[in-house]
C-alpha cells in the first residue's frame, strides 16, 4: 500500500496546526501532528498543502444531489450519483433522507438504501416524515401524512438493519411518547428520535423531548449515541412568538441541558447566517451540526427537479414547491457552509467541526469526522478559500 503524507494547515477536532502532517497508508490515518513531532521517516517526501487539510465532512441529513433524489431512488446506481456528487465536493460520510411517502414506498426505498450502505456508500437512513404536522410539513406532501404507527416504524428499521439512523417525527402527536411508542422503538432498534415538522406547543414538545432523552439514558451502551436530533432547526416549525413560543425555546433549553442535538442549515437561505451564529454562541459546537438538506438540485443548475411526490423549481440556487413559496430543501453541499460560516464570524475550527466531528458524534462513529491516528483516511484538501481542490475516500482519492 502506498503512503500518502500531507504537510500544511491542518485541521484537527481541537486546534489548527499551522505546521501539521497527515499521514496515511492505504485505508487509514497513520500520523496526525505536528510535522516537526514526526519522524524523519514521515516528513520526507510529504507534500506541502498550501491551504488546509480537513477531516471528510458529515452530512446526516441529505435527499440528493448531481441530479438524483433519494426518495426517488429505484437503484442503487440512482442513488450513487447525488452520493457521488456530494463526495467530489468533500462530503465522505452521507445520510440519505427520505420524505413523506406511502408505506410501500418507504419500505422500498429503504430497502434499496440499505443495499447502498452495506456496499459502504453511505452511513445511515433517515426518515424525514410520514408522521409530521401538517400545518408544518414544508415541501412534504400533506395527502401522505398518516399518524404515528410504531409497527411501520418497526418494519422500517428491521429494512434498514443497522443503518436506521434518524427518523422525523412531530413531538404533539400521539403515539410519540411513551412505552412502544415511535420514539421508544426507533431507540430499541439503534436509531434515535428527531423531532421537527411540527406544529407543538411548549408543553407537548417538552414532553417529547424529556421521554426521549431518558429513554436513550436507559438504553445506555445500546443507544446509537446520547442525543436526539431537531430536525433543520427553526424550519418546519412553529415560529417563536413571546406569547406563543411554539417548541423552539423548549428545543433551545433541552440543547443546552445536553439532551438535544440541533441540525443548523447554515447555507445562508433557510436561516440567516446571524441566527446561526448566535445559536452556536448560546449552546456551543457540540450541540449543533450543519446538514444541507440538499436535494436534486445540489451542485445542479436551475430548473425543475422532483422531491418525492412534488415538484420543485430552482431559481438562483433556491428550490422552492413549483407555484408556491415553501423551501424544498437546500442545494448546497456542506463545504459551501463552511466556508459561508467562517465568513460569518464563526470560528474556522469550530465550523469544520460541526460538519464534520459533531454529525459523526450523532451517528455514534469514532472513526470518521476527525483527522486522528487510526482513524478512516477520509481527508480533504481545500485552498485559502476554502475550496475543495482534492478529496481522500478511504485513502483513495475521489475522480
Amino acid at each position: 500500500m502506498s503512503v500518502v503524507a500531507l504537510r500544511g494547515k491542518v485541521i484537527t477536532p481541537d486546534e489548527i496546526l499551522t505546521d501539521g502532517l497527515v499521514c496515511f497508508e492505504g485505508e487509514q490515518l497513520t500520523y496526525v501532528g505536528d510535522a516537526a513531532a514526526a519522524s524523519e521517516e514521515q516528513r520526507t517526501g510529504a507534500e506541502e498543502v498550501s491551504g488546509y487539510v480537513v477531516p471528510g465532512l458529515v452530512d446526516i441529513h441529505c435527499h440528493g444531489g448531481g441530479g438524483k433524489s433519494f426518495p426517488d431512488a429505484e437503484s442503487v446506481e440512482d442513488a450513487m450519483v447525488a452520493v457521488l456528487e456530494h463526495r467530489r465536493a468533500g462530503t465522505t460520510s452521507l445520510v440519505a433522507s427520505t420524505v413523506t411517502a406511502s408505506p410501500e414506498t418507504l419500505r422500498a426505498r429503504t430497502a434499496t438504501l440499505r443495499q447502498v450502505c452495506d456496499a459502504g456508500d453511505l452511513v445511515g437512513i433517515h426518515w424525514e416524515g410520514p408522521f409530521i404536522s401538517c400545518e408544518r410539513c414544508g415541501a412534504q406532501d400533506p395527502s401522505l401524512i398518516i399518524p404515528p404507527d410504531p409497527e411501520l416504524t418497526r418494519e422500517l428499521c428491521e429494512i434498514a438493519g443497522p443503518f436506521a439512523f434518524t427518523m422525523t417525527i412531530a413531538p404533539e402527536k400521539e403515539l410519540v411518547a411513551g412505552d412502544g411508542g415511535v420514539a421508544d422503538v426507533l431507540i430499541r432498534h439503534g436509531a434515535l428520535p428527531s423531532f421537527g415538522h411540527t406544529d407543538a406547543g411548549p408543553a407537548d414538545t417538552e414532553e417529547a423531548l424529556r421521554d426521549g432523552a431518558a429513554r436513550i439514558a436507559a438504553a445506555g451502551d445500546a443507544a446509537r449515541s446520547p442525543r436526539a436530533t431537531s430536525t433543520h432547526t427553526f424550519n418546519g416549525m412553529r415560529p417563536l412568538h413571546h406569547r406563543e413560543p411554539g417548541p423552539i425555546p423548549a428545543m433551545l433549553a433541552a440543547a443546552q441541558r445536553g439532551e438535544l442535538v440541533l441540525e443548523l442549515i447554515a447555507d445562508g437561505i433557510h436561516l440567516d447566517p446571524s441566527l446561526v451564529k448566535h445559536i452556536y454562541e448560546l449552546v456551543g459546537r457540540e450541540t449543533c451540526v450543519f446538514v444541507t438538506d440538499a436535494m436534486a438540485a445540489a451542485g445542479m443548475a436551475d430548473g425543475t427537479y422532483r422531491l418525492g411526490s412534488m415538484d420543485v423549481t430552482v431559481a438562483d440556487g433556491v428550490a422552492r414547491l413549483t407555484g408556491g413559496t415553501s423551501i424544498a430543501g437546500g442545494t448546497s453541499r456542506l463545504m459551501d457552509q463552511v466556508r459561508l460560516m467562517a465568513g460569518s464570524g464563526i470560528e474556522l475550527l469550530d465550523a469544520v467541526y460541526m460538519a464534520s466531528t459533531g454529525p459523526a458524534v450523532v451517528l455514534g462513529r469514532s472513526d470518521i469526522g476527525a483527522l486522528v491516528a487510526g482513524s478512516r483516511a477520509d481527508v480533504l484538501v481545500v485552498d485559502e478559500d476554502l475550496m475543495p481542490t482534492r478529496v481522500y475516500h478511504g485513502g483513495v482519492v475521489v475522480e
